[in-house]
């Protein structure tokens, strides 16, 4: 009988289970994000503060996920010029991927998709800013799964 999950249901051991994920500790995994980074502007970083003070100010207070995209991922996503070409931004998609033995389904809507046509960029989960970021990891690890081009790499956030 084949199984089906709600994406914001399912568990890390889930995916390992059932799609064989595994983690990777490994220090240097992405080198390139580690050395020979740009510098930042003085711009840059004064939007950056503004971003961190407004989230802080506003997590003293219950803050729902459309506040969360819109304080702190919208400035963010502007900051690394996603807004201009070549990407495009799909907001609420969905999508469904099934294991190899087709036994087990999983349906989600991704909440931002980042990309340019048929090549995922960014796949983005928001949650409640109360919440763990642990919380949005094996989400975001299933809506990585239904990356249509699955040799290439896709980064979730």
């Amino acid at each position: 009988m084949v199984e089906t999950i709600v994406a914001q249901d399912i568990s890390l051991p889930q995916l390992k289970e059932k799609f064989g994920l595994e983690p990777n500790t490994e220090e240097q995994l992405f080198p390139e994000w580690q050395e020979d980074l740009p510098e930042l502007n003085e711009l840059e970083k004064q939007w950056l503060d503004r971003v961190k003070d407004d989230y802080l100010h506003l997590s003293e207070y219950p803050m729902v996920e459309p506040i969360v995209k819109m304080v702190v991922l919208s400035p963010l996503l502007r900051i690394a010029d996603f807004y201009r070409p070549p990407f495009y931004i799909i907001a609420e998609k969905d999508v469904q991927i099934s294991s190899e033995d087709q036994e087990t389904i999983v349906r989600g809507r991704i909440d931002i998709l980042i990309c340019q046509p048929q090549f995922w960029i960014v796949v983005i989960e928001a949650k409640r800013a109360e919440y763990s970021l642990k919380v949005g990891i094996p989400q975001a690890l299933a809506y990585m799964l239904a990356n249509p081009e699955l040799q290439k790499p896709a980064f979730g956030f």
